[in-house]
């Protein structure tokens, strides 16, 4: 009696084992197998939801079968209240174990926006608000009360043209267009202040913010990369002779919505903020955003003698010491030897 119960109680516990391995095995080699996908798919992972539900919507979207082992997978790993909330891409061949993995590690997609350099801060507004991915468009009003930490020599009542570090900036779907702006702001300091510290000495800048300024000014005269120092020279001995800019991107900027394109000696005679025509020395504002570039020509401007430059018409600019061999420049590119396709960028 005693001895045929023992018998049943081993091989009760027999049949346990074997459909306990069973499972063990079976989990294994259903984690091995590859999801439905036959092509690149978006699954977006909700702010809260559950892992029965995340199961719901992958089964649902034909991404997974036998959702039952699938939850139950998730949970014997111990990695059910884990899974992070974002948008995922799912490529074909990634098995149900690199999903599952995927889900907990938050390797969610990530998207890219860049604010390029010489835009202004409606374009970069406009391109930010626009973004598909990106939520909360942001009115320009409400900047000021955004940023709250400023450059040094900038206060809250003036315009946050150029305070916006112009670069690539990489997120995830949902990011706020706010957390943008907030951290091309935070680059543009670091930068700023990092090349003000390497600056050559008895520049005519008071604050890093003049600086910037410039480097704007630089940035929208600028054709060829490799020029920016040169424009840089020519600016800065300008304001050392107390010369007026005479910049035509100044003119534009401060003319706003009224210009559409071609500029007249009205327009040049036009008494703004901005015209450097008109006043003396730098705008009140950067008229576009920057990068680091355009900051280290400004702070590291090349020598020489140069007082005056004019487009030649393939993106590049002809450099004058004088006024008389400057006018003789003038006469030659934008007149007698005008190129038919003239530019003012590089072809590349």
């Amino acid at each position: 009696m005693l001895k045929k119960l023992l018998l049943t109680l081993l091989g009760g516990l027999l049949v346990v084992m074997v459909s306990l391995a069973a499972g063990f095995y079976g989990l294994r080699w259903y984690g091995d197998q590859p999801v439905s996908a036959d092509r690149d798919t978006e699954f977006v992972i909700v702010s809260g939801d559950s892992l029965g539900r995340v199961v719901l919507r992958l089964s649902t979207d034909q991404l997974i079968q036998y959702p039952e082992v699938f939850e139950i997978f998730a949970r014997i790993k111990g990695v059910a209240a884990a899974l992070h909330a974002g948008e995922y891409l799912i490529s074909p061949g990634i098995t149900y174990r690199q999903l599952l993995n995927k889900f907990v590690e938050g390797d969610v997609r990530y998207y890219s926006v860049t604010l390029v350099e010489g835009s202004t801060l409606k374009e970069l507004l406009q391109d930010l608000n626009g973004h598909p991915k990106l939520l909360s468009p942001v009115e320009p009003a409400s900047l000021s009360a955004m940023l709250g930490q400023y450059v040094q020599g900038v206060s809250k009542a003036d315009n946050l043209e150029g305070l916006f570090y112009a670069d690539t900036y990489s997120f995830e779907a949902g990011t706020s267009v706010e957390l943008i702006l907030k951290r091309a702001h935070k680059k543009l300091q670091s930068v700023l202040t990092e090349e003000w510290g390497q600056r050559t000495e008895g520049l005519p800048y008071k604050t890093p913010y003049e600086a910037l300024i410039m480097a704007s000014i630089i940035e929208k005269e600028t054709g060829v990369p490799s020029e920016r120092p040169d424009i840089a020279g020519v600016f800065v001995r300008r304001l050392e002779k107390r010369m007026r800019l005479q910049t035509d991107p100044t003119v534009i900027y401060g003319m706003g919505d009224r210009y559409e394109g071609g500029l007249n000696r009205r327009m040049l005679r036009e008494r703004t903020a901005y015209n450097t025509y008109v006043i003396h020395g730098l705008p009140p504002t950067p008229i576009a955003s920057v990068g680091r570039e355009a900051i280290r020509a400004a702070l590291n401007p090349s020598d020489g003698k140069t007082l005056y430059f004019v487009a030649r018409g393939d993106g590049t600019h002809h450099f004058s010491k004088t006024l008389a061999e400057h006018n003789r420049a003038v006469r030659k590119y934008q007149i007698t030897e005008r190129r038919k396709d003239y530019r003012s960028t590089v072809q590349q």
